[in-house]
């Protein structure tokens, strides 16, 4: 064996890769004319050797291995033994770790065939071609949603309009709405029913003395009249459809200086048929905000879209769920001790053992004993107002929510509908995720209107989990079968206490990525950090992403507040292997992207620059020019786009 690397080492010289090609193929090309046209990915069976090799198998592949996946393409048309080796599995196994950087630790994706035919489709299918810009707007492009036929696109922007495009293979407007005739300032974020007939659009409402909050419209496709407009406080709550006819929006109710109630509602989209018999809205939940937190981003997973294998292999270490209805998972600690830590403190305060114990009387207790201990102080460090209160509303809440029915907790044969969003309990940077379960009782306006299911006592409802991310969060997005949620996060150090609520921890520079599978309630991976990011938590803001099958798109917290752009690209990864695969140039900073959710060699890129900009894959470029193909020119044209 030492013998056959030492003569690889002497033949892996380019040059002599080119004598032994010229000499193969003048012995070849007068017998075979074609052999050098024929396609690379096919099996060349006109292809013979002829006379004796000269060189055994061993030492070509030994040679290939020295090679870059052009070459080795490229020496595999020579002749038939050439192509063979040129085909080696082994050989290509050791081309894909190399090129795409892919810890070895990771395993081939399960739906592959062949390593050859997976090195090929990382290169051929990602839509990295920019084949169309679309310039209609005139200022900042905010965000980007597909119908789920994949006919129709919508784009919102700082312009204050709401644009609706047919997504042809030259893409053009079909309509366009200007949202400021209803006192807008822009449009921010829209979203396509499930039978494509209606379309959510939320934006920022400018009310009495310049005061803004969140205002959602909702549009028909048929005629694209107006049908309903309601108000959704913080705006950040976006909003999103719960059914075909039915929306979700927020509200934010002030309880003291930094303690609130958001209340989530359902909204009938047709609000013109409403009579004293027909309800048109209905309160979903209620919920107790701590420390100047607050309830944004909503989404609406649906469990019975579970149609997917485990995609996401269990190669690294899954952290493991508890059994409890109320299910915490701090991604922030690495063991219980950790864990236990914010228990520990409380317990140590006088009259909060009363606040771990459950039961309406011990908690009222606990509430007098606490006051008693203030009043005469026992309490020890002095608490500031802020703690004060803080303390106080939750010794408060304990007895007055609601607590979750221990009868729905999930099963395996369900078509649930989980209710998803951001949230936070120590600062008012959202660092946690909360997920509620909509029960069908729940998903349509009849019945009880605000809330009177509920006993005079319970004031607010208790959330079914809770996912500590341990960091600002600042992009979320769910996969095509809404089984997996993506995170976008920038972690606190570890260790960090937050004394004062209005001054979160420092964020990371590092953007991670965190991936949790919605069926387990478990985080099943957390990619390498793909990109930096420079802005201050209170000047960073959410960024849209989105999952295709095989691929996340993803762009950075990119804006800091004097306006300059940190990254002028959105950025695709590969959900299998943790890489990033492309990035997608703009002239400012990229706000949304956005798959098509029927092909997703079809993405489309958002940006301040004031552009839409729409990417193919190579492959799908090709097959539009297919009309005048040109053998010579096609033959290696998978490899033609030169890796970012």
């Amino acid at each position: 064996m030492s013998m056959h690397i030492a003569v690889a080492h002497f033949f892996a010289n380019k040059m002599w890769i080119q004598i032994l090609c010229l000499h193969r193929a003048l012995v070849i090309i007068p017998t075979f004319p074609l052999c050098l046209f024929s396609d690379p990915f096919g099996d060349n069976d006109s292809m013979d050797v002829v006379g004796s090799p000269l060189l055994p198998d061993s030492i070509l592949y030994e040679i290939f291995l020295y090679l870059d996946h052009i070459d080795v393409l490229s020496v595999g048309l020579v002749c038939q033994q050439w192509h063979a080796v040129a085909r080696d599995e082994f050989l290509w196994k050791e081309l894909f770790y190399r090129y795409y950087r892919v810890s070895r630790e990771v395993p081939r994706h399960p739906a592959a065939v062949s390593w050859y035919e997976e090195f090929q489709r990382l290169y051929d299918t990602i839509p990295c071609v920019e084949v169309q810009t679309l310039r209609e707007h005139n200022d900042q492009v905010l965000h980007l949603s597909f119908s789920h036929s994949g006919y129709l696109f919508a784009s919102c922007s700082k312009d204050c309009t709401v644009k609706i495009w047919n997504n042809e293979l030259a893409i053009s407007l079909l309509h366009s709405s200007n949202m400021r005739l209803y006192n807008w300032s822009y449009t921010q974020f829209s979203q396509f029913n499930s039978d494509d007939s209606l379309l959510l659009v939320s934006g920022v409402f400018v009310g009495p003395r310049n005061s803004s909050s969140g205002e959602i419209a909702v549009i028909s496709l048929e005629n694209f009249a107006l049908l309903s407009r309601v108000r959704n406080k913080p705006y950040d709550v976006f909003g999103c459809w719960l059914n075909e006819t039915n929306l979700i929006s927020g509200n934010l109710h002030r309880i003291g200086h930094i303690t609130s109630c958001s209340v989530l509602w359902l909204n009938n989209a047709f609000q013109g048929i409403e009579s004293e018999n027909v309800n048109v809205v209905k309160r979903l939940f209620k919920i107790q905000n701590l420390n100047a937190s607050s309830i944004r981003t909503v989404m609406v997973a649906d469990c019975s879209r579970y149609d997917a294998p485990d995609l996401l292999l269990d190669y690294k270490e899954q952290l493991a769920t508890t059994t409890s209805p109320y299910q915490h998972f701090d991604l922030g600690s690495e063991s219980e001790e950790e864990e236990e830590k914010p228990k520990q403190r409380l317990m140590r305060e006088p009259g909060a053992q009363a606040f771990l114990d459950g039961g309406s009387g011990t908690s009222e207790d606990g509430l007098q004993q606490f006051l008693d201990d203030l009043l005469e102080g026992r309490m020890k460090p002095v608490m500031s107002e802020r703690e004060l209160e803080t303390k106080v509303a939750e010794l408060l809440a304990r007895s007055r929510t609601k607590p979750p029915e221990l009868t729905q907790l999930p099963t395996e044969a369900s078509n649930k509908k989980y209710l998803i969003f951001t949230t936070g309990c120590l600062t008012y940077s959202p660092h946690q995720i909360g997920i509620k379960q909509i029960l069908p009782h729940q998903m349509t306006t009849a019945g009880p209107v605000l809330g009177e299911e509920r006993r005079s006592d319970e004031f607010f409802d208790s959330l079914d989990h809770v996912i500590d991310i341990h960091g600002h969060i600042i992009g979320m997005g769910l996969s095509p079968d809404h089984r997996y949620l993506y995170v976008n996060s920038r972690s606190w150090p570890r260790d960090c206490v937050i004394s004062d609520p209005m001054q979160p921890p420092p964020i990371a520079e590092e953007i991670d990525l965190h991936v949790f599978d919605l069926k387990t309630m478990k985080e099943v991976k957390r990619a390498l950090r793909a990109h930096r990011a420079y802005t201050p938590n209170d000047e960073c803001f959410f960024i849209f992403l989105d999952v295709s099958r095989d691929f996340v798109a993803r762009c950075p917290v990119v804006l800091s507040f004097l306006g300059g752009a940190e990254d002028r690209h959105g950025y695709i990864w590969d959900r299998h292997y943790n890489i990033c695969l492309a990035k997608l140039q703009h002239d400012d900073v990229v706000n949304s992207v956005a798959f098509s959710p029927v092909e997703q060699e079809l993405l489309l890129t958002a940006s301040d620059d004031a552009s839409i900009k729409v990417w193919r894959s190579p492959r799908t470029v090709r097959i539009c020019q297919a009309r005048k193909p040109k053998p010579r020119r096609l033959l290696f044209s998978w490899l033609m786009n030169q890796k970012s």
